[in-house]
């Protein structure tokens, strides 16, 4: 079979099983222990692992050192508990199977790194990198991908030929490579990009960028290290430059098909065949794989304070596979003769499974939740019964701005919100805010609505705010309310309580930055300003006029081109 057919084939597979668990299944699917449709995988999988280098070139892209030092109690503390734990747990396991101490910790310390392109993708998929357990999950893969750069310098240290005076020769070698690197790199990179960019010629720069990322991870290849951590180094030099987002924009397209070509090409190492050989094996090795990195980390994710337990069991089942960079320290193993390659196969065959596996296991982790985790009223906040003037409900980015106001005039005020990690962040930082839902009666009088003089709705939640400003209005008549509307629809709904004094949250900044448009077109400042205020007061008497057909579709968009034309008509002879 010639390059162009193999190509073709490859492109197929990727197009056909796009996420990253799929392409490995398509690389077993179509690798020479199934299909047979590619006969020697090994030829392309040199190649594909450009993959992993433009990965870890992201990686570093990533790591600046503000972030870190940010993260570092996530990083650094449940990262690092969960990695050693993790291999020390797994090193012990390998001991019960029979491994000599030696192979049981590489194989440890190998498996205890999970898939950081699989499970990120997974979460993202699914909308929760935001959630308590996805930036956890984030932030051990993170301490994972670090600790991937020692264990790729160290264990080809470890071969049987280690402890010679040419070992040595070669391990100052590399370290001299490494120094070079990081000199010429912090000197060199930035005025060659520089340069590239000032071209002007966008092509030019992504042809720089490739070299970049390239060229450093020759250098540690020309120094017996792995490419990665050449690119990882380069990375980390960039992360702080201003071509940081260019150079991951530029590299992400490589990225992503080189590393999706590197699953494929795994799959198609997999040896199969022993599936079928030693099912009772293999499974064994993978249950014992995802049952230690789970039992491992619900308990650290615990002590480590993860949200509540269904946050930490699922932190444990996300991460309890074994990673894309076990195969590639696999390999340097199997090269450096430290592992048996029938055993290297096992353990390969055994990540892949766990790795398929992990998509199914959280599924029915996510349906048992469902099923089993009944909602349960929160405990809210007591208070002394505060009798502050104003009461801010809902103080995320619009009601600390109220209340940052508020505090510099010396007025005190009392503040609720309903999301319990936004109350921990504003508590950090000095703030008086009380845990609780604003649309709660009871809360609503201990907060001292009865006596108070202005109530701030600065819910964000469109149904929430509705239901407080519910609330407030039936129970505290007399209560004056100032709102936070996120769109027309929302301030339409909370005139039809009554409320007078409604603020679009998006407006004022909107006809401000407007302004400042017209400013740069060449306008006069005060015809800026006129026809801003023309179109704002335009604006208001539109939201008016199409309070009293809001359910009318037709309406609203006849009404719409109407107030249109007529603020056009308007401006031209204001402009006369």
């Amino acid at each position: 079979m010639d390059l162009l057919q193999e190509v073709f084939i490859y492109l197929l597979a990727a197009l056909v099983m796009v996420p990253l668990s799929k392409r490995l299944g398509a690389g077993i699917v179509i690798g020479p222990s199934t299909l047979g449709l590619i006969k020697d995988p090994d030829h392309i999988l040199h190649f594909a692992e450009l993959g992993v280098v433009f990965l870890l070139f992201v990686i570093g892209l990533e790591l600046r050192p503000s972030r870190l030092w940010v993260m570092r109690k996530m990083v650094f503390g449940l990262g690092t508990a969960q990695m050693l734990a993790t291999a020390i747990a797994l090193t012990f396991v390998g001991l019960l199977f029979g491994l000599e101490q030696k192979a049981a910790l590489i194989i440890g310390l190998i498996l205890a790194l999970s898939s950081t392109a699989f499970v990120l993708q997974m979460l993202a998929e699914k909308k929760q990198l935001t959630t308590t357990h996805g930036r956890a999950a984030f932030s051990i893969l993170l301490l994972q991908d670090l600790a991937v750069i020692p264990l790729i310098a160290v264990l080809p240290m470890l071969g049987a030929t280690a402890i010679d005076s040419g070992s040595l020769a070669n391990f100052a070698l590399a370290i001299a490579m490494i120094g070079a690197l990081i000199v010429g790199g912090r000197y060199l990179l930035r005025p060659v990009l520089r340069l590239s960019a000032a071209s002007g010629i966008p092509e030019i720069f992504t042809a720089t960028a490739l070299l970049v990322v390239i060229g450093a991870a020759l250098l540690m290849q020309l120094a017996g290290l792995s490419m990665v951590l050449g690119a990882f180094i380069a990375g980390m030099l960039l992360a702080d430059s201003e071509f940081r987002h260019q150079l991951e924009a530029d590299i992400a397209p490589f990225k992503g098909l080189l590393l999706g070509l590197f699953f494929i090409a795994v799959g198609m190492s997999v040896n199969l065949g022993l599936l079928f050989q030693q099912p009772a094996t293999i499974a064994l090795i993978v249950l014992a794989l995802i049952a230690t990195k789970a039992l491992v980390l619900f308990p650290l994710a615990r002590l480590f304070g993860i949200g509540d337990k269904s946050s930490s069991f699922s932190l444990a089942v996300v991460l309890a596979q074994s990673g894309e960079f076990a195969f590639v320290l696999f390999a340097i193993a199997g090269r450096a003769e430290l592992l048996d390659a029938t055993l290297i196969d096992q353990l390969i065959l055994a990540v892949a499974v766990s790795m398929l596996m992990t998509p199914i296991a959280y599924l029915c982790t996510e349906r048992l939740g469902m099923a089993f985790n009944k909602p349960v009223e929160p405990v809210y906040d007591k208070m002394q019964n505060a009798h502050h003037e104003v009461i801010i409900a809902g103080f995320g980015r619009f009601g600390q701005i109220v209340g940052r106001v508020l505090a510099v005039t010396g007025k005190q005020f009392t503040a609720l919100d309903i999301d319990p990690s936004q109350v921990d962040v504003v508590r950090r930082y000095g703030n008086v805010v009380h845990f609780g839902d604003s649309s709660k009666l009871e809360l609503l009088r201990a907060a001292g609505a009865g006596q108070a003089k202005l109530f701030v709705l600065a819910v964000g939640n469109v149904e929430s705010s509705i239901r407080t400003a519910e609330t407030v209005t039936r129970h505290f008549p007399n209560l004056t309310i100032v709102a936070r509307a996120r769109n027309r629809h929302h301030q339409h709904h909370l005139m039809d309580l009554g409320i007078k004094y409604i603020y679009r949250e998006t407006l004022m900044s909107s006809l401000a930055m407007s302004e400042q448009v017209l400013l740069d077109l060449g306008f006069d400042g005060d015809d800026s300003k006129q026809i801003v205020r023309t179109f704002e007061e335009s604006d208001a008497r539109l939201i008016q006029e199409q309070h009293a057909i809001q359910n009318d579709d037709e309406q609203l968009i006849q009404s719409a081109r109407e107030a249109a034309h007529e603020l056009e008509i308007v401006l031209k002879d204001d402009s006369r």
